[in-house]
């Protein structure tokens, strides 16, 4: 493949070109600090200032207001003179405050990907902006209420626990650029800014298009993010809020018509993907959803903070408030055997809707022998509805269901010297789709280098709606088990240990009762006419599952060079293959680091290897937007090898990828689920960019 090795020539050349370009443009007045990567901003110039407000004041001596007056501003010039990037905090939704990181790690190189995230634990597929297929299970953090459904095409869908929240001195904005597959680019966007020192605001936007390699795979996608936070003077009255607006949108083709085009390609016919035939080449899906959302809070009674009392007594009533309209359509201009025969009507136009408005009030009391002690009661309406009613020689399925439910919750939190304890409950007082949960954490530090911690999780709730109610044109894909499925229930306990010279090592267990699934009763000749998709079903396991997962994670470092290691290691007890995971996944990370051209750049560069162990993988329903099980055909075993090169410039990181490249030399076996195969070598670079006013 020459036409690959000089495109990789010319992105090399280019990158020194664009290297050379951002040394010269890079502004002096943001010299970075090296040890904590910080930026030290001179805002005012306070020799100079100083010098000329003397004179003046020499000029009229014996006014001592006036001298109390430039004093006062003496020291608050002093304190704008050194703004650091400690200073740039970012919040999460669950009130955890880091500041704004600018250093350039293994872990930047991890989450430098579409979603944003580790993907350690997600297969992708071949094109930007399909689902992910899942490679590791966790049970411990599941929403307590139930989600529209569509579970595999939510990975770019920002979610109220996604949101950030932000605290500058200055505006800041973050530019995150990437390119695609064929026609298009990944950009992410995002400005901050204070209007005061106690009103900071922030608005985003990530959007991308691609147009993918192979027939009818393009996807594009636009989030619309703004944020904003105000406490008041007194620190009695604070509050936080944002809107979304995000539309997904994406092709479906139904993966590969015949495998043998892309397994047994000898003669290099279908090198170029695009000559590849696929299952179909009119079906789109999209999601469309907006959300409103406040969270604020008074405080009654306050005490004074200072060095002898840091924590101290407190009482707060808060509101938290969440409205959220959401709709996952399915278009097909024309019946295709793939979803079944003999459809209701044609072209095919399918709409699920979900509207959620949540209000909860919260009574908090803060103390600190006590701790802090909260209690409150949510309301959730919801409103889950289809096209029409579906009447069939089996019953009737309705198009709706609607209800509310009426929770009360509790939390507690305490920290004794090396100990923290937190914990949360939710009792569902009336309604049909949630019961309740449990959730503890325990915390303990033993010292500066090691911690310890455990947790244990209990949840009871309903499936995703479109578990419970779904209509479809197609005639099989129409079903409502609302009144037949139950409350799926988990039990979770995990463990951990955070020590810096051993690793990270977590453990969790999980029972999980009444399991519920997407599964195909095709029968192995409609499997062999390519119907097997056609014949999905939702369907719930009444015999208990049990899921053990283990994590280790730790690098080793020598001088320059350094090894990143990250295991997974799963067993899955079961009497039917319902969940079906492999059984280690592993990603090793070989890397140099070192500072060039006299420390104006930090290069790093190394090689990824991933790996997982071969096993039944889920298959992909473009209908319904979810995986679901198939035991027919094992995949995986397989590596996937990455080389990167990533260079840091003050503020800006620059990375440069060439993705799976050991496709070049291996067999065509390697796929992200049955008949979708895993992405070809491709060179993709980027940059994450941070820049302050």
């Amino acid at each position: 493949m020459p036409h690959q090795y000089n495109g990789m020539r010319f992105l090399f050349f280019a990158l020194l070109l664009f290297l050379g370009q951002i040394l010269q443009a890079q502004q002096d007045s943001l010299p970075p600090q090296k040890e904590v990567d910080s930026l030290k901003m001179i805002v005012v110039d306070s020799i100079r200032t100083a010098q000329k407000d003397s004179t003046v004041l020499d000029s009229v001596s014996g006014d001592a207001g006036r001298l109390q007056q430039f004093k006062r501003k003496q020291k608050q010039e002093k304190k704008m003179d050194s703004v650091t990037i400690k200073d740039y905090k970012i919040v999460s939704h669950h009130r955890d405050t880091v500041f704004l990181d600018t250093t350039l790690t293994i872990q930047k190189e991890y989450i430098y990907n579409y979603i944003r995230q580790d993907d350690f634990e997600l297969m992708p597929f071949a094109n930007i902006g399909q689902p992910y297929n899942i490679l590791g299970r966790s049970f411990s953090q599941e929403s307590y209420y139930p989600k529209i459904g569509a579970a595999a095409k939510h990975a770019n869908y920002f979610e109220v626990e996604d949101m950030k929240y932000y605290n500058v001195p200055t505006p800041m904005t973050e530019l995150m650029f990437k390119t695609t597959l064929e026609q298009g680019q990944l950009l992410d966007a995002m400005l901050t800014f204070n209007l005061s020192k106690r009103f900071n605001a922030s608005i985003a936007y990530k959007g991308f298009r691609s147009l993918g390699k192979y027939r009818f795979e393009q996807a594009q996608a636009g989030n619309f993010r703004t944020t904003f936070n105000y406490s008041s003077q007194n620190d009695r009255y604070s509050l936080r809020g944002h809107i979304a607006a995000q539309d997904l949108e994406a092709q479906e083709n139904g993966g590969l018509l015949n495998r043998d085009q892309f397994e047994n390609d000898e003669e290099g016919e279908f090198e170029d993907r695009f000559r590849i035939d696929v299952r179909y080449t009119d079906a789109n899906t999209r999601i469309l959803g907006k959300r409103y959302y406040l969270d604020h809070k008074f405080k009654f009674l306050k005490g004074k903070k200072d060095s002898l009392n840091p924590k101290p007594t407190t009482l707060s009533i808060g509101h938290e408030f969440m409205y959220e309209t959401k709709f996952y359509d399915f278009t097909q201009t024309s019946q295709n055997d793939a979803f079944g025969e003999d459809p209701f009507l044609v072209p095919i136009e399918d709409r699920a809707r979900l509207k959620t408005m949540f209000n909860k009030g919260t009574l908090a009391f803060s103390n600190k022998l006590l701790g802090k002690i909260s209690g409150g009661v949510g309301l959730y309406n919801y409103n889950y509805f289809l096209n029409s009613v579906v009447i069939t020689d089996e019953g009737t399925i309705p198009n709706k269901l609607e209800g509310e439910e009426i929770v009360v919750n509790g939390a507690y939190s305490k920290t004794v010297g090396p100990l923290s304890l937190h914990g949360d409950l939710n009792y569902t007082v009336s309604g049909e789709l949630t019961g309740n949960s449990l959730n503890v954490l325990a915390k303990y530090q033993i010292n500066e280098n090691n911690t310890v911690l455990g947790g244990i999780n209990l949840m009871s709730r309903m499936p995703d709606f479109n578990y419970l109610l779904y209509q479809s044109e197609y005639r099989n894909f129409n079903w409502f088990n609302a009144n037949s499925f139950e409350k799926q229930q988990t039990q979770n306990i995990r463990f951990g240990l955070d020590s810096k010279k051993l690793g990270f090592l977590e453990a969790e267990y999980s029972a999980i009762d009444n399991y519920t699934y997407f599964a195909s009763t095709a029968t192995q000749e409609q499997i062999d006419a390519g119907q097997e998709t056609a014949f999905v079903q939702a369907f719930q396991q009444s015999n208990t599952i049990n899921h053990l997962r283990v994590k280790y994670t730790k690098e080793l470092r020598w001088r320059k060079w350094a090894l990143a290691n990250t295991v997974l290691y799963q067993e899955v007890t079961q009497e039917e293959n319902v969940m079906n995971l492999p059984q280690l996944v592993t990603r090793n990370t070989l890397y140099f680091s070192s500072d060039v051209f006299k420390k104006a750049l930090f290069l790093q560069t190394g090689v990824t290897f991933k790996y997982f162990t071969s096993y039944n993988m889920n298959a992909f329903n473009p209908l319904l937007g979810e995986f679901y099980i198939q035991n027919n055909e094992e995949f995986g075993g397989y590596p996937l090898m990455d080389v990167f090169i990533n260079a840091k410039v003050r503020q800006t990181r620059i990375y440069l990828k060439a993705e799976h490249l050991n496709s070049i030399f291996s067999e065509p076996s390697y796929f992200s689920a049955p008949n979708y195969p895993y992405r070809d070598f491709v060179i993709r670079f980027g940059l994450v960019w941070n820049f302050f006013s």
